[in-house]
């Protein structure tokens, strides 16, 4: 899968071994691989060049985070919302062309090779209990649910018998029809039963507990972010920075609805103003491409050089209906291109684009589409791992907040709307900060002594901070809930690189000198980019 995702030929009709013997593989791998690095290190390190070292230093970033959350029995117990098997064979199909009937062949091996991808997976949650290795038990609901929807006709399976039998080329190749028709009906039917294992036999063995504790926390903390943060201290931060932004919308409010309007009075004049909305996801899809081509045009050559190939991004519409928006990044040659998502929630008609604005510039450019763009382009300095499949989360999110604070005060961000937009995103995200830290570390819940996180407590928290619909903060709570340390990435990172920022000018560094030069890294480790920058790389 990982092939598909970064452009290598030859196993589109494959999926990863998902079983217990695949997780220790995986591990043993990585193992092996740390201990050549040590060899290298020892034997040649004097001769590595700049490029080497912080090579070196991020591959074995990545290797010990990754053994780290290994050796505490996680991989048996991964299930969540959006990052467990069940998704990652779903959102493989995405990546994968559908042009031609060579491009569906694979296709239909992939999704002939499902039952067997689900029963390993069940095999690895099933080893995860006997190692009394479980996921909480309302995760375990949430993925039995997701499972369950993925049988139905709106499934993404389902969805790749409809675009086959509507191709140009369908009349023709009548078999390889039934081959993708057989593929999708064993796919749905393998779903269902991972979802009466999950509920039957796994749930009962899981409890009804959500936090973590501080072990598990601090290695997924450190994995996602590429750097080793003091939680307490962060979690302080996060509720500083939360105040300061609610004061930045107040002050919003109170300049567009008048002296003491309240935030909510703003965005339901916002989203009461026909001009900033569109209607339909032909014009959802349109605005984007137009939003993003429009940065492009503006930041090439000003603010950042952008080359050729990086100039083109692809706003598109995604086959399932979460409400999650995201990014693909374009193959080692370019022929897929860097790809925005908006997976709109069934029966959704209506969007309110003054909020998405800066979602367009946190997907598109300057935020991921260019970060991850650039790093594939530098083929001549990076090698094919740090182009394509070295992905640190509080790097590559935190850079994509703070390109939409760069927007902002580049003047990108012009009317109150569109800076009410961003600074929701970015209230979101500090909320994510206190609410994680405060849920999987057990800490008091702020304002109420003796009163510690909990879920109840922190869906009223969550639901105080966010305009978003309950449906979408729902599945926000699950994610953080299921997904220890990767949300709270978002900010955190966000900080961390404004720090390197502001370390680089220091060192007498243009603004657009440190982006380049932070850039051309690729992604990274935090603590790695901060070494680098400060080396001179």
């Amino acid at each position: 899968m990982t092939a598909t995702e970064i452009g290598v030929p030859g196993h589109d009709g494959e999926l990863d071994d998902l079983s217990p013997a695949g997780v220790e593989a995986v591990a043993d791998l990585r193992r092996s691989t740390l201990a050549e690095l040590d060899r290298l290190e020892r034997d040649a390190g004097a001769t590595f060049d700049a490029v080497d070292r912080v090579t070196a230093s991020a591959l074995r970033d990545r290797l010990s985070c990754a053994l780290a959350v290994h050796d505490l029995g996680e991989p048996y117990r991964q299930l969540n919302v959006l990052d467990s098997a069940q998704h990652w064979v779903e959102d493989v199909f995405s990546l994968m062309p559908q042009e031609t009937p060579h491009d569906w062949a694979p296709i239909a091996a992939r999704l002939a090779a499902i039952p067997h991808a689900m029963a390993q997976h069940e095999e690895t949650l099933r080893e995860g209990a006997r190692r009394n290795k479980t996921p909480a038990a309302y995760q375990v609901q949430r993925a039995a649910r997701d499972a369950t929807a993925q049988t139905g006709s709106q499934s993404v399976f389902a969805g790749l018998v409809r675009a086959a039998q509507e191709a140009e080329w369908a009349p023709s190749r009548p078999d390889l029809i039934n081959a993708i028709e057989r593929g999708a009906t064993l796919a749905r039917a393998a779903y269902g039963r991972l979802a009466e294992f999950l509920v039957t036999d796994l749930l009962p063995q899981c409890a009804d507990q959500d936090g973590v504790g501080e072990e598990r926390y601090a290695a997924h903390s450190r994995n996602f972010l590429g750097a080793t943060v003091d939680q307490r201290e962060t979690y302080d931060w996060g509720l500083e920075e939360l105040n300061r932004i609610i004061a930045e919308e107040q002050a919003i409010a109170h300049a567009v609805v008048g002296p003491g309007a309240t935030v909510a009075e703003a965005v339901a004049q916002f989203n009461a103003d026909p001009a900033l909305r569109v209607h339909g996801t032909d014009a959802l899809r349109d605005w984007m491409q137009e939003t993003a081509d429009a940065a492009i045009a503006a930041l090439n050559g000003h603010h950042f050089d952008l080359p050729e190939p990086v100039q083109v991004i692809e706003g598109c519409i995604a086959p399932t209906h979460t409400g999650a928006i995201y990014y693909t990044p374009p193959n080692d040659d370019f022929s897929r291109p860097g790809r925005m998502w908006w997976s709109v929630p069934e029966g959704v008609d209506s969007f309110a684009v003054w909020r998405e604005r800066t979602t367009v510039y946190h997907e598109g450019v300057p935020g991921h589409h260019l970060q991850c763009a650039q790093a594939v382009y530098r083929a001549a300095t990076l090698n094919r791992w740090r182009r394509l499949a070295c992905w640190v989360s509080g790097h590559g999110e935190g850079w994509a907040l703070y390109a939409e604070r760069l927007m902002d005060a580049l003047g990108f961000l012009e009317t109150p709307a569109d800076r009410m937009g961003m600074l929701d995103g970015q209230r979101l995200r500090a909320t994510r900060v206190v609410l994680d830290i405060g849920v999987h570390l057990g800490l008091p819940f702020p304002g109420r002594p003796g009163e510690t996180w909990n879920r109840r407590n922190a869906w009223e928290f969550l639901r105080a901070n966010s305009v978003d619909g309950d449906e979408f903060l729902h599945f926000e709570l699950d994610r953080y809930l299921g997904w220890p340390g990767q949300a709270p990435s978002y900010k955190i990172g966000q900080r961390l690189w404004e720090q390197h920022r502001d370390a680089a000018l220091a060192r007498g560094l243009s603004l657009k000198e440190f982006h380049t030069r932070a850039l051309d890294l690729g992604s990274v480790g935090l603590d790695t980019l901060g070494e680098a920058l400060a080396a001179g790389q």
